[in-house]
């Protein structure tokens, strides 16, 4: 329990910080306003999900799950920032760019899990 429990830890270290530095490059590269950051790690998380889903069954791995999936995505991903940004924009008056965003991030997120499920199938099978 202790060793999948540092798994976890390391995992979300790892990913907390990959979505930070992401964060920090698209704040250079764009500025402020939109939330691209989180939309991207959202959608590349997903894909990511997807693709080790498939991976771990077809390839034995699931013994990497806490540290992939709990940990690396898990830290790497968030809806908690992804709902603060929603309504961050809904409160500037931005409610149109809002509804696109949520709608963007469930959609896309969803899109890229199953793009990952199925290049996942077509790596690993």
């Amino acid at each position: 329990m202790f060793s999948t429990l540092l798994q976890v830890a390391l995992g979300g270290a790892i990913g907390a910080s990959a979505r930070y530095l992401t964060g920090v490059a698209v704040m250079r590269a764009v500025g402020p306003g939109f939330p691209w950051a989180t939309l991207g790690v959202n959608i590349l998380g997903s894909f990511l999900m997807g693709l080790f889903v498939v991976a771990a069954a077809q390839r034995g791995l699931t013994g990497w799950s806490p540290l992939v999936m709990t940990g690396v995505l898990g830290g790497f991903t968030t809806f908690s920032a992804f709902s603060l940004d929603a309504y961050t924009l809904y409160e500037r008056g931005l409610a149109g760019q809002a509804a696109a965003y949520v709608l963007a991030s469930v959609l896309l997120a969803l899109a890229g899990l199953a793009a990952g499920l199925a290049v996942g199938r077509g790596l690993f099978s």
